[in-house]
């Protein structure tokens, strides 16, 4: 999720009981809020730093307990030094026994409510597209729930709606606990969207879908990457690897399908609420007419390429990576990876090719292999 939505949440929970905690609570819930995402100071180190350290270590276990410590101090540290700068009046009002200290939050009690600020950043980038590496620094494996897009925007207006106007205290925890449920609902209806679209996704692909390269995994509600290569199919055929559902900004019933073949993706955008996506009135009306394909070619270029280390941390990053290649007249080969989670961009697949994929690599092999170049592209 975005940071506007991040803090706008924790600014929400500090409307809740939570507030009761003490003097402190709100600034450590908006801190804590987004404190995960200081993994942007790796921006300094380039594109491939930022992906490599990217929602990691900051948003695990680790991170849990360190930027929970840290931003009970921070507020701690804070609340301190601004009570000392107070005019003289304010200092012997607050120095009255029992005027001030019991309002304000103990250090414990600022840890406790910055790992929820934490935790629930975490939790939040969870079921978006993106993904987020849970476990890390002790796995660095993605995962995600796809139900989300990185900005949702039916969920910034249900936060920043109440917000404005003046109200009393009760009438602030009303709209914070309204807010909340609204939420839920919005969480909920993208789940069912999503397993929804997933269920009609073959039907999209018709006849075209080929046979799974590998036997069923077993079910799992979240999905995980890198992955083992699925088994090569037989010579001259192709198989399906997986089928993806990503969400779309616009609407929480439009979905873009990803089916990820031995040797190509497949893209499709549907609209739930479009009929002629689950019953098409003639053969021209078909869905799987319309679909995109995106090679994805493994050749021996393509494979030294792979072991470049712009490469391995964009393919550790990267869920669905399409790899092409193109050798020019001097035997220089160019081969570039994109991300097809971004691919078309935001609005549709109209026209892809005037898109930019903000996540693809580009890695140079003079004619002897050598590397001349090896990139982020952005």
């Amino acid at each position: 999720m975005d940071n506007v939505t991040h803090t706008l949440v924790g600014a929400t929970l500090a409307r809740t009981q939570l507030a009761r905690a003490g003097r402190g609570t709100t600034a450590a819930l908006l801190l804590s809020s987004n404190a995960p995402d200081i993994d942007i100071v790796a921006v300094a180190g380039g594109a491939t730093k930022y992906l490599e350290w990217h929602r990691g270590p900051t948003h695990g276990p680790v991170g849990l307990i360190v930027l929970s410590v840290s931003c009970a101090a921070i507020v701690w540290t804070g609340r301190r030094i601004y009570d000392q700068r107070r005019s003289a009046d304010v200092e012997r009002e607050a120095s009255t026994p029992g005027a001030a200290a019991s309002h304000d939050a103990s250090f414990a009690t600022l840890v406790g409510i910055s790992m929820i600020g934490v935790l629930l950043h975490a939790l939040m980038d969870l079921p978006t597209s993106y993904g987020t590496r849970l476990l890390s620094p002790f796995s660095w494996r993605w995962y995600a729930y796809d139900w989300m897009p990185i900005i949702d925007i039916y969920l910034l207006m249900v936060l920043v709606v109440p917000l404005f106007g003046r109200s009393t205290e009760a009438q602030r925890r009303t709209k914070a606990a309204i807010v909340l449920v609204l939420m839920a609902a919005n969480y909920g209806l993208r789940a069912a969207s999503h397993y929804q679209a997933l269920d009609l996704a073959p039907r999209l692909f018709g006849p075209t879908l080929p046979e799974l390269c590998d036997a069923p995994p077993v079910a799992s509600r979240i999905e995980s990457w890198p992955r083992t290569p699925p088994s090569p199919p037989s010579p001259g055929r192709r198989c399906l690897v997986e089928l993806a559902a990503m969400p779309s900004f616009a609407s929480p019933f439009r979905w873009r399908i990803i089916a990820r073949m031995s040797n190509a993706y497949e893209i499709h955008d549907i609209d739930l609420l479009d009929s002629r996506f689950r019953n098409p009135e003639s053969g021209s009306d078909a869905p799987w007419r319309l679909t995109l394909r995106y090679p994805n070619v493994w050749t021996p270029a393509v494979e030294r390429a792979a072991t470049t280390h712009v490469a391995q941390v964009f393919l550790g990053f990267s869920r669905f990576p399409a790899a092409r290649s193109a050798v020019d007249p001097h035997a220089t080969t160019t081969v570039r990876w994109s991300d097809m989670r971004f691919a078309g961009g935001i609005a549709g697949l109209e026209q892809p090719t005037r898109s930019v994929n903000p996540f693809t690599v580009v890695v140079r092999l003079a004619p002897d292999g050598r590397v001349v170049e090896e990139r982020i592209v952005r």
